[in-house]
């Protein structure tokens, strides 16, 4: 695998310190200065945010704010819409991701992102959490790829529902497992971040709480970011929380604190449904 911070160094590419802490967590990415427009038209103004590593971060806001837009930053994936511009610095490992020398592909598998609807590959359910590490030559022959899948399906609490029907399409499952083969392929590359946009919003009750059981888990090796319309769910699953408004950051910090005691009007507004 191509390594995305190869010969880069904060000499080159100036940027908050990754390492420093925050109330004793780590930060995994440091954001400052992002803008993000599209054409003539800004999504989003100066923003600044510190990711903690190996938490849940959770962002907040009415549709159409910028949540999506600035999750798409930590992985490069605006770069592929056309008359996209973003500017600032997102540190990560010491790097700037945002320089146009980092690899964005070795960095999408550090930087994993599991989509809003459950999007398998019309494939088997095996082909589709060995398809990264394959393309990123992480297994050296058959039994390595099969400890990879092996474990990235436990890990995304799938293999006992599937393990007698690995080569059976991951199309025929049903949407929260789908969901949670998404995720198992997310962390078959072993990345370090994982990105979720929106990862229960077209599934039911039931399969929300086993991805949100998934999430609580999961963290304990990565580092998430969750953009969610659902404010329970925001103040079950996440310990930090960034409430966005109008392409704007409005209020940031400890998930307990920003909900029951924001420091903006506009955060209280939200939170008690009088905008939205």
């Amino acid at each position: 695998m191509v390594n995305p911070m190869k010969d880069m160094t904060t000499e080159e590419h100036p940027a908050p310190l990754l390492h420093a802490v925050a109330q004793g967590v780590p930060i995994k990415i440091s954001a400052r200065g992002v803008c993000v427009s599209y054409g003539d038209k800004q999504a989003l103004f100066d923003i600044d945010l510190d990711i903690p590593e190996r938490k849940v971060t959770a962002l907040i806001g009415p549709s159409g704010c910028g949540k999506s837009t600035f999750i798409r930053c930590l992985n490069r994936m605006n770069d592929v819409i056309e008359n996209c511009h973003v500017s600032g610095v997102i540190d990560m490992d010491g790097v700037n991701i945002l320089d146009k020398k980092v690899d964005a592909v070795g960095l999408r598998a550090r930087v994993g992102m599991v989509f809003q609807k459950p999007n398998p590959f019309p494939k088997s359910i095996y082909e589709n959490v060995a398809y990264g590490p394959k393309i990123h030559g992480l297994a050296s022959n058959k039994k390595d790829m099969d400890a990879i899948v092996g474990k990235s399906l436990s890990r995304a609490g799938l293999w006992d529902e599937v393990k007698d029907r690995l080569h059976s399409p991951g199309t025929g499952l049903s949407g929260g497992q789908q969901q949670r083969l998404c995720i198992a392929r997310a962390i078959a590359v072993r990345p370090q971040v994982i990105l979720m946009d929106e990862p229960c919003s077209a599934l039911d009750p039931i399969a929300t709480a086993k991805i949100e059981e998934l999430i609580d888990e999961l963290k304990e090796k990565f580092t998430i970011v969750m953009v969610t319309h659902s404010m329970q769910q925001a103040a079950r699953v996440s310990q930090a929380t960034a409430y966005f408004h109008l392409g704007q950051l409005v209020e940031k910090g400890d998930t307990k604190k920003v909900f029951t005691s924001p420091d903006d009007e506009r955060t209280q507004a939200y939170i008690t449904g009088r905008i939205g």
